[in-house]
């Protein structure tokens, strides 16, 4: 066993974290956590700690949070507002080691060493540690953890403890911690556990076995209680007791529906093949996603650690096969935010989704479309037509905004982000477009695609209203700054809503010369005619956008540039938020910015740009932001390296990494998986220029001078691209698929199936272009 639980010997691909603190404790739990996206688990020490349950802490904090997640097992808890939240099941990795009678706690004795290791090469959780009880027993233990990404069903635990004496009476518990907290037990048996959640009636179904070997010989456990396992022994000095445990998950959303038969068989077929098979499936599969999603970065270490670090919890959280549920803003990796899904997927995530892992993508879209009536359902409460989607969302498309929460001062504060961030529905229509643009999937885009980007569209055209001046304005609105709430004519918004319009039209004209009777049939069904299409087109001509023509610049809302001019640098050594810092009143009357809003319409319609309209909205807009979202700093590294400004783009991407590499105490809610996302925006589609919405694959790089290389494979419309950028020089190998195209800064090219494009763009014309065998 001892050699599995060694880290990948090849730099860049293993993070540490020596010692223990509480005040960095939950923040590494969350930068460690596991995942495979239908499966979570905080990085907690499973040896050594003590419980773990709910209760008010006052000035006190837990030394730890260990949590582990099923997606898409939501329920009500009983808190004011109600709003639901994953419910956290069984934390099925603790170990209870008893010496002589005393329980080993880290609190207790000395800790020698101690260690933990993200593999992130092998997507593995490795730990070691040498303890020194009050009793003067040493005890040396290695941990691996995992969550398979091959069988995402199944977990596996396994530990190595050694003992430095003879004649120690030895107990080791193995359990199910907090097993069925806030849900009702429906079966318990020896290997076996369902439990329902009392509001939405789903069910999960955990089973388990363990074994445990002293110098190879398996020794027989009792069974005092379900899920729990106790094995004792006399100890000699040196001697290995080897410890393994698989669990495995299923989860059910409807009540009649029991989930137990899918966690037995899963573990049936887990121990038939062994815990090395497993191992090693897991380890075959990660080698598999690195392989279709991995950065290579020569010239920069950290940055590369960084984008690793990016790509392994993007992978970790993505499950294509589960179009019920998507991604909340903290993953499966803490409990901030309840789980809830906000505009961050589709906007910082699906581009790299929809790049290296389009059935990935494609499932998170259809969990927009299975939740199509609930935006439904908030458009036609709030008065509108079409589909509102929600600003947070669940498992059934509800809106979940709590409508207010208690200040520190015990009043209650109302929250309208639920009631007026719009834009999100703008948002799902623009990655469903690109989606499919990247993708060519045409049944995606046929069966729900196109239906999607109709609803939106109805629903801005019915938001729109003509006014006395003859123009249409979007009013009552939060932009994403949301420091200026209940603003009217946010640029953001209005043009993305014109944007979703006019995509709505071309689709629409797209499904009707494809599949007319398709076409026919949506129509009817959604009941959208000709009189309201032409309401449509009169929308996107006469929607308001606030650009001024005469100096390219738009006004981030109406009377923004009215508001007093705010030195937002001098702000900037300030630990809190500049809205706390001056208050909320001077905030709202000020041209502070929370975070990327006019620059990410850069990012995301750079045609609404001509000329130096990007360079002139960037350099008017990006001093003035606060950067108070973790979403902020990565769309200006984006847009920041497609205007060549290569040392900003960097300054921005390493304050990005530096959010949850960095042990800060406010990752303990889960790492910031939008910032993760957005990191790897401004390496690919901003440093290397990657489109995928053109006829053909576009690149157009811009590499900052401290990186020699830049390495990457992407999708595109059935083929797989490698893409090496070094220098000047610019190789694409067509890998998989057809003949293609590819544009490289501005030239088209044809490539042919495993040959290696080659264009130099430092020669006159690219005369150095070459296509030549792979």
């Amino acid at each position: 066993m001892l050699e599995v639980l060694q880290p990948t010997e090849e730099p860049g691909w293993v993070l540490a974290h020596e010692g223990y603190s509480v005040l960095t404790e939950s923040a590494v739990e969350s930068r460690f956590a596991l995942g495979n996206g239908f499966l979570g688990m905080r990085a907690a020490r499973s040896t050594s700690r003590g419980p773990t349950w709910a209760s008010w802490l006052g000035y006190i904090r837990w030394a730890s949070w260990p949590r582990c997640y099923v997606a898409g097992l939501f329920d009500m808890p009983n808190t004011e507002p109600p709003v639901p939240a994953l419910v956290p099941v069984a934390d099925w990795s603790r170990v209870r080691l008893i010496l002589d009678g005393e329980p080993l706690v880290a609190r207790e004795g000395e800790m020698l060493h101690g260690m933990r290791r993200l593999d992130m090469r092998r997507g593995v959780l490795l730990s070691e540690w040498t303890h020194r009880t009050s009793a003067g027993i040493t005890a040396t233990g290695h941990e691996l953890r995992l969550l398979s990404l091959a069988d995402r069903a199944v977990g596996l635990q396994l530990q190595r403890i050694v003992l430095d004496r003879d004649g120690v009476e030895v107990r080791l518990e193995a359990s199910f911690g907090l097993a069925g907290l806030g849900m009702e037990p429906v079966r318990l048996e020896d290997d076996l556990g369902t439990w329902r959640t009392e509001g939405t009636g789903k069910a999960v179904a955990m089973a388990g076995g363990a074994e445990l070997r002293l110098d190879g010989t398996s020794i027989l456990p009792e069974r005092p209680f379900p899920l729990r396992w106790i094995f004792q022994w006399r100890s000699k000095a040196g001697q290995v007791a080897e410890f393994s445990r698989l669990v495995t998950v299923a989860r059910a959303d409807l009540s009649a529906e029991d989930p137990a038969p899918r966690a037995v068989a899963a573990l049936e077929r887990s121990t038939s093949v062994g815990w090395r098979a497993l191992l090693q499936a897991h380890e075959n599969a990660w080698d598999a996603h690195w392989s279709e999603s991995g950065i290579r970065i020569d010239g920069d270490d950290d940055l590369q650690r960084a984008l690793r670090f990016a790509v392994y919890h993007l992978t970790s959280a993505a499950n294509p096969n589960d179009d019920r549920v998507s991604i909340g803003a903290r993953g499966l990796t803490g409990d901030a935010y309840f789980g809830h899904v906000f505009w961050d997927t589709e906007t910082y995530l699906l581009p790299f989704y929809t790049a290296v892992w389009p059935e990935a993508a494609r499932a998170l879209l259809m969990y927009r479309y299975h939740t199509l009536p609930g935006a439904r359902a908030k458009a036609e409460l709030c008065g509108y037509r079409g589909a509102l989607y929600p600003w947070e969302s669940a498992d059934t498309g509800a809106e979940t905004t709590p409508e207010s929460v208690l200040g520190p001062d015990g009043k209650p504060i109302e929250i309208l982000t639920g009631k007026m961030e719009h834009h999100i529905s703008a948002d799902v229509a623009y990655a469903v477009w690109h989606y499919w643009r990247a993708t060519a999937d045409d049944d995606f885009f046929r069966d729900a695609g196109v239906e999607i980007l109709l609803e939106t569209a109805r629903f801005w055209a019915s938001r729109a209203v003509v006014e006395a001046d003859g123009r249409r304005h979007i009013r009552h609105v939060i932009g994403p700054d949301e420091y200026h709430e209940d603003v009217d004519d946010n640029a953001f918004t209005n043009v993305m809503a014109r944007w979703n319009i006019s995509c709505a039209l071309e689709a629409l004209d797209l499904l009707r010369q494809r599949w007319p009777d398709h076409a026919s049939a949506l129509q009817n069904r959604i009941a959208l005619d000709d009189r309201e299409l032409d309401d449509w087109r009169d929308a996107m001509g006469r929607i308001v956008t606030g650009l001024d023509p005469a100096t390219g610049l738009y006004e981030q809302f109406a009377g923004f540039h009215a508001l007093k001019q705010l030195n937002v640098a001098d702000y900037a050594d300030h630990a809190l938020p500049i809205d706390v810092v001056i208050g909320r009143e001077q905030t709202q009357g000020s041209q502070v910015i929370k975070q990327a809003d006019v620059v990410a319409l850069i990012a995301l319609l750079p045609e609404a740009f001509p000329e130096q309209g990007a360079e002139t909205n960037f350099r008017h807009y990006e001093p003035r932001c606060a950067h108070g979202s973790s979403l902020s700093a990565a769309m200006h590294a984006r847009v920041a390296a497609r205007l060549g400004d290569a040392e900003m783009a960097l300054r921005y991407m390493r304050e990005t990494a530096s959010l949850d590499l960095d042990p800060d105490p406010n990752s303990a809610g889960g790492i910031r998986i939008a910032g993760l996302g957005g990191l790897w925006q401004a390496a690919i589609l901003g440093i290397a220029g990657l489109n995928l919405a053109s006829e053909t694959l576009e690149l157009d790089p811009r590499l900052p001078h401290q990186w020699s290389s830049l390495s990457f494979r992407v999708w595109w419309r059935g083929r797989s691209v490698r893409v090496n950028v070094a220098g000047d020089v610019v190789e694409a190998t067509l890998i998989e698929g057809d003949e293609m195209y590819i544009t490289v800064a501005g030239l088209r090219l044809n490539v042919k199936p495993r040959s290696t494009l080659r264009v130099d763009l430092s020669s006159e014309a690219f005369r150095g272009v070459a296509d030549v065998d792979a």
